[in-house]
């Protein structure tokens, strides 16, 4: 699921070949976004196509057809059978070198049309104008952490288990790897494996690992019979390994150093030939980064030098300023403590951030809080003492612990789509409000920075517009049956496999993006795509957008759907 769709219009002028290539933008980008460039493109907008459908079609048709010198693809397709194999393959190759030099001749145009990092994605249509309460997460939505906080967690959770869970003392040789793993990741608790999988439930091959190095394509297919893996077998709802789910999925922000461990436990076990149950390590791994968290280990550091460890603080002030100065209500839900959520706002936004808040829940217990009737809430004061007096009022300026959100619907009369809520976490933050309570829901998704500049970038654009070309080829020329056309097309396949491994190291070696397996969305992206109405790469993208505006999702075409909609062409102009 990438921001940004690349178009191709075919045009036939004066009988030759014309390519014309565009980048639109993302619906709901507003004006002021859009480069200067692609403003001009309007007639060009007007006339584009669906990638696949122009190259699978138009565009290898019409070559064919010019190469061959008959009426129409069909014609060229049938005056070739008879040929000879050395004909055909002289053939097939210049069909391949003409596509090829038509595609690369328009980089250079296409590169000058790019993806804004701080536009705002739809999954569903949302007009900002119905929104009258905004809700928050604290942890990566309101407070953004430097790498360095995964290094401490990472650190903490691999000295708690040498100390308290007795392995062995080698371990800490082994230091936090930045740019090991992506979230969204599966790990197989019994195999003791770390894996990409896309949303149809199959393994993206290349992408397994046991320990810090990858399983070969054919243990991985020999130990799951293939590569697909069955719903039973998958993560839960929350994406937690229970109730005889072997998987695990990463989902949030903080399982990066959970993942690392893990990784580095294993391949430490490996390289010395010890046997152990993998089992006991992913829940022993699991207990020690859980202590970090709990036993206030992190937040004690994170308090001790909040310079160190958040960043994004005047944006996030920005943001809530605007809200509260447009008279919008804002409640703020976070599992954190009050004084971890205290001092880290107070450098956020100020010693008067309660102010900007109509109610404030910490230590919710999220997802638990969206779903357990029986916590009713506790207030509790600044210095941390509880109360045990019966609330029948969420009071502004008070801070209150646990409760429900059943008790909270209740008590605030907050309702259904009127309210936006954001955060991190794609299950326990957003997953319950969208299914069960039709509140409208915002991920903070802080890859998409990294990923669309990436996207942006001419090497990938040089990559993925010919990858796309040459599967259109693939596709056409595989009807040729005669053993030189299918040498030429082996051919073809190699280069395109090549290519599609190319584009996924670019984001990341080990293993790929975060939203996309070669071409499929990632199950992260299927939840995301699920769960979120909007995403956006960090809160501070709210500030380009004003109280009116709606989000309108790409209206892209099903696979039986043509691919010249007007819809297709209007965002952006």
């Amino acid at each position: 699921m990438t921001p940004l769709s690349l178009y191709l219009c075919s045009l036939l002028k004066k009988n030759k070949l014309l390519i014309c290539y565009n980048y639109l933008h993302t619906h709901g980008t507003p004006l002021h976004l859009v480069d200067r460039a692609a403003r001009k493109t309007r007639l060009a907008r007007l006339l584009d196509m669906n990638f696949r459908a122009v190259f699978r079609g138009r565009v290898t048709g019409k070559v064919l057809a010019q190469q061959s010198g008959a009426k129409n693809y069909r014609e060229a397709t049938m005056c070739t059978s008879s040929a000879s194999g050395q004909d055909m393959t002289n053939w097939l190759w210049s069909i391949y070198n003409e596509t090829k030099k038509q595609t690369e001749a328009l980089i250079p145009v296409i590169s000058k049309n790019s993806v804004n990092p701080n536009t705002i994605f739809a999954n569903n249509e949302m007009s900002l104008h119905d929104i009258e309460i905004y809700g928050f997460d604290y942890d990566y939505t309101l407070a953004f952490y430097s790498r360095h906080l995964h290094t401490l967690i990472f650190n903490i959770a691999r000295d708690i288990l040498i100390q308290e869970h007795r392995y062995p003392e080698g371990l800490r040789e082994y230091e936090y790897i930045p740019n090991f793993v992506v979230r969204g990741l599966h790990y197989d608790v019994q195999k003791a494996l770390l894996m990409k999988i896309d949303a149809f439930h199959y393994i993206q091959l290349g992408t397994v690992y046991r320990g810090l190095h990858p399983v070969p394509d054919k243990e991985v297919i020999a130990m799951y019979d293939g590569c697909h893996v069955p719903l039973e077998n998958m993560s839960d709802f929350y994406g937690k390994s229970s109730h005889g789910h072997t998987m695990k999925q990463f989902m949030d922000i903080f399982s990066l150093p959970e993942m690392n461990l893990l990784c580095c436990v294993n391949d430490y076990f490996m390289k010395h030939n010890i046997d152990y149950e993998p089992v006991h390590l992913y829940k022993d791994v699991k207990a020690a980064i859980g202590d970090v968290h709990v036993k206030g280990i992190m937040y004690r550091a994170v308090e001790a030098d909040m310079e160190n460890y958040i960043s994004y603080g005047e944006q996030t002030h920005a943001v809530l300023k605007k809200l509260y100065e447009d008279g919008k209500k804002m409640f703020l839900i976070t599992n954190s403590p009050f004084d971890f959520v205290d001092r880290g706002m107070n450098y956020i936004v100020g010693k008067d951030w309660r102010d900007l808040f109509d109610i404030v829940i910490v230590q919710a217990d999220k997802p638990g809080f969206f779903n357990d009737r029986r916590k009713p809430f506790r207030r509790v004061t600044d210095k941390g003492v509880l109360h045990w007096d019966r609330i029948h009022k969420l009071e502004k300026g008070k801070i209150y612990k646990q409760g429900n959100l059943y008790e909270f619907l209740r008590l605030t009369g907050w309702r259904g789509s009127k309210v936006l809520y954001f955060g991190d976490h794609i299950y326990s933050d957003l997953a319950d409000l969208t299914l069960k309570h039709g509140w409208r829901t915002g991920a903070i998704i802080p890859e998409l920075r990294k990923e669309i500049k990436i996207m942006n970038t001419e090497q990938y654009v040089h990559l993925m517009t010919w990858l796309q070309g040459l599967t259109g080829l693939i596709e056409h020329m595989q009807v040729h049956r005669d053993p030189a056309s299918q040498s030429v097309v082996q051919e073809w396949i190699k280069e395109r496999e090549a290519m599609r491994s190319q584009t996924k190291d670019i984001f990341n070696s080990q293993f790929g993006s975060l939203f996309r397996t070669y071409h499929n969305p990632t199950y992260f992206s299927r939840r995301l795509s699920r769960f979120a109405d909007i995403y956006m790469a960090s809160l501070s993208c709210l500030l380009n957008y004003d109280f009116q505006h709606t989000f309108f999702p790409r209206r892209t075409p099903l696979q039986h759907e043509s691919p010249f909609w007007p819809e297709q062409t209007t965002g952006g102009l």
